[in-house]
């Protein structure tokens, strides 16, 4: 058989390149005769550069950023001919911020900005924006300053960084946006759904995951409509409503803003660009099964996370598919409903924390097992 391996991360434990590469060995432990091709895979958030960058040909360059709360990063993006792929999580991601020092109101998208301007800088023109597991809820305005715009209060003073400080803001100068950005098409590659305001918004429903308490999430909330106000009366449009704009804490609210500023400009689902960067269609046609996994398979899952993105283009070329989940609920498992097979790793009652402490271990053995489960149906068929 030929084996295609695709999945996502197992966020905190395990990139996408340690899972492909953890799935391969059990699989060749069980049925050592077939061959295996990793295409490891992510949706736009953390490990997105380490799977593109797997799938070859591409060229990794440094950038001077700033993390979350403004120190300095020494940040990446991916090069190929005019495309470059830039990480959001790279420099303003929650994994940049130690728990304790999680700081909601004061964490900026600057340092993704400095990120892009680098990489528009060194001529690039065709841009892919992942935008997942942001430690920010700034609306974007970190990034957008960064590409020369202005965020003033009343008396005309710029306002420090960060989504807090949106509750001053009086008015955006975007005139100082850079003039190359006309010759830019930008994709965001982002799943989330969220728009950027109310129960369903930024900060409502990621603020806490990012420090907030329920008085700083109701702030923030103010901040943002604050920001909403002055931003669409500066760009003349208005963003607040639309589907996923609420992104890494608004960013894509930030951008859509400016879309006329862009040679062109769309959102896409985070999983579909990254199959596109890594060609998984052109490995897909070659393979008999497809295995996928994430860290956990639950009710997120039928939002159009990894899993469930490679199970529909496996079952659209008429391809098996197994998914293997670090953990695994019934609502995971009807989210896949008749595209895969799911399959839990977990071995034995164990917590998170305690799974993710045990490495690649389980899944390396949770692979071996399916695969002889794979030769006794061979078997037993013929």
């Amino acid at each position: 058989m030929r084996v295609l391996v695709a999945p996502d991360s197992f966020k905190g434990s395990l990139t996408s390149v340690q899972v492909a590469r953890a799935l391969e060995r059990g699989w060749k432990t069980g049925r050592p005769a077939d061959t295996v091709e990793l295409s490891p895979l992510a949706d736009g958030g953390e490990g997105t550069l380490d799977a593109v960058a797997a799938a070859g040909g591409w060229l990794e360059l440094p950038a001077m950023a700033r993390d979350p709360l403004g120190e300095p990063l020494d940040g990446r993006f991916l090069r190929r001919a005019d495309l470059a792929v830039v990480e959001l999580a790279t420099a303003s991601g929650l994994s940049r911020v130690m728990p304790d020092r999680r700081d909601a109101m004061a964490a900026s998208t600057f340092g993704t900005g400095l990120i892009l301007a680098a990489a528009i800088g060194l001529g690039v023109r065709d841009v892919v924006l992942g935008v997942g597991g942001s430690a920010t809820t700034d609306g974007g305005s970190g990034l957008l300053r960064a590409l020369g715009a202005r965020f003033l209060d009343a008396q005309g003073r710029e306002l420090p960084m960060g989504g807090g400080a949106l509750d001053r803001l009086a008015r955006v100068d975007l005139s100082g946006l850079s003039p190359v950005l006309s010759e830019v098409s930008l994709t965001i590659a982002s799943d989330v759904t969220n728009p950027l305001l109310g129960e369903l918004g930024a900060a409502a429903t990621y603020g806490p995951q990012k420090g907030a308490d329920a008085a700083q999430v109701a702030l923030l909330e103010r901040a943002l409509d604050r920001f909403a106000d002055a931003l669409e009366a500066a760009a003349g449009r208005r963003i607040r409503d639309v589907p996923g704009s609420g992104a890494a804490g608004g960013t894509t609210a930030g951008l859509l803003a400016i879309t006329d500023h862009f040679a062109s400009f769309e959102v896409r689902p985070g999983v579909e660009v990254v199959m596109g960067l890594t060609g998984f269609d052109d490995h897909l046609v070659e393979c008999d099964l497809v295995l996928t996994g994430e860290g956990r398979v639950d009710r997120q899952t039928a939002f159009g996370k990894t899993a469930l993105g490679v199970a529909r283009r496996a079952a659209g070329a008429g391809r098996p598919c197994i998914c293997f989940g670090g953990g695994v609920t019934v609502e995971g498992i009807d989210a896949l409903g008749p595209l895969a097979v799911v399959v839990p790793v977990v071995e034995g009652a164990a917590t998170a924390e305690e799974q993710m402490a045990a490495g690649d271990g389980p899944l390396v053995r949770a692979a071996e097992r399916v695969a002889q489960l794979v030769s006794i149906g061979g078997a037993w068929g013929a």
